[in-house]
């Protein structure tokens, strides 16, 4: 399905420890909208739901509902600090377009597919 990196790995447990509420892993999702069709979901899940997909990586577990999963099969999930930006980054095999921030992409072959003319104004297309 797909990975979270050794980074990825650490920064979540990092940020689980620090939660009051329950957290029993990341949740990883897609849905339409965005620049360019899809728009990545990342959150915080108190549970696993029916028809997930449940994957762990050094203790961490990440689930991806049934409808995501198509897209974000052979994803990576990394961690990277520099001196502009931290943040969670995902490689998707999948997209053939992406937004210039990252956050949204086209899948190929996608009927569904909403990108707009010129690009998103976030330096992509």
């Amino acid at each position: 399905m797909l990975t979270l990196s050794e980074t990825a790995t650490r920064k979540l447990t990092e940020l689980f420890a620090q939660q009051q509420e329950p957290v029993i892993g990341l949740r990883v999702s897609v849905h339409s909208g965005g620049c360019s069709g899809y728009q990545y979901g990342m959150s915080l899940a108190p549970a696993v739901e029916d028809g997930d997909w449940v994957g762990e990586f050094g203790g961490v577990k990440v689930l991806v509902d049934a409808q995501s999963a198509p897209l974000l099969q052979g994803v990576n999930i990394d961690y990277v600090e520099t001196l502009q930006a931290s943040g969670f980054t995902i490689q998707n095999p999948n997209a053939v377009r992406g937004c210039g921030c990252g956050k949204s992409f086209e899948a190929q072959d996608d009927p569904n597919a909403q990108a707009t003319e010129g690009g998103c104004g976030c330096g992509g297309h």
